[in-house]
């Protein structure tokens, strides 16, 4: 048959559709990942990377015409590699103290974890950070009230004059007069 399905074209492609739909394939699990706290400490580079930190300037420096990433991690790469054991030793040294170094942060995050938010330091240290920043920021430009009056007073101002708007659109029965009955 030209352009047209054959009987049992119709209930391959029919069954088909209804394995889709009809919940015998596998459920999709919900991939919620948890959120990332920002007080965390951040993993330690391996010496690998500790070595591509320094040959990555290096690397610049000889082909400063070169903007492939990926030209630089395949030269840094085969360098590695061509490296002996003990040319690599200080990058593994320095490895190894920034692991120390995360291992004794984890232990600090981790007994902070364990005690839980302290009554008074409910905001993180980052925010609390920010928070302090935006004080001394405030204290050079002039008094808190101005600030705060510059911050809020264009929103007041339209706030205003939307409610006068709709005020004066909107009829309202208790402007009516009382003749009208």
């Amino acid at each position: 048959m030209k352009g047209g399905k054959s009987k049992s074209q119709v209930k391959n492609a029919s069954l088909s559709v209804n394995k889709k739909a009809g919940g015998t394939s596998k459920p999709k699990k919900a991939s919620k990942k948890a959120a990332k706290d920002p007080n965390k400490p951040k993993r330690p580079a391996s010496a690998f990377f500790v070595f591509m930190e320094e040959f990555r300037q290096t690397y610049k420096e000889k082909h400063p015409n070169n903007k492939s990433v990926a030209a630089v991690g395949k030269a840094g790469g085969d360098k590695w590699k061509s490296l002996s054991d003990a040319e690599k030793a200080p990058y593994v040294a320095k490895a190894e103290k920034r692991k120390a170094e995360y291992e004794k942060n984890m232990k600090a995050y981790n007994k902070r974890q364990a005690e839980g938010p302290k009554a008074d330091e409910d905001e993180s240290e980052k925010s609390m950070s920010e928070v302090n920043n935006e004080d001394e920021d405030d204290d050079e430009d002039g008094s808190d009230e101005v600030y705060y009056l510059s911050f809020y007073d264009p929103v007041l101002i339209v706030f205003c004059l939307y409610m006068t708007v709709l005020i004066l659109t909107v009829p309202s029965p208790l402007l009516q007069d009382e003749d009208d009955d």
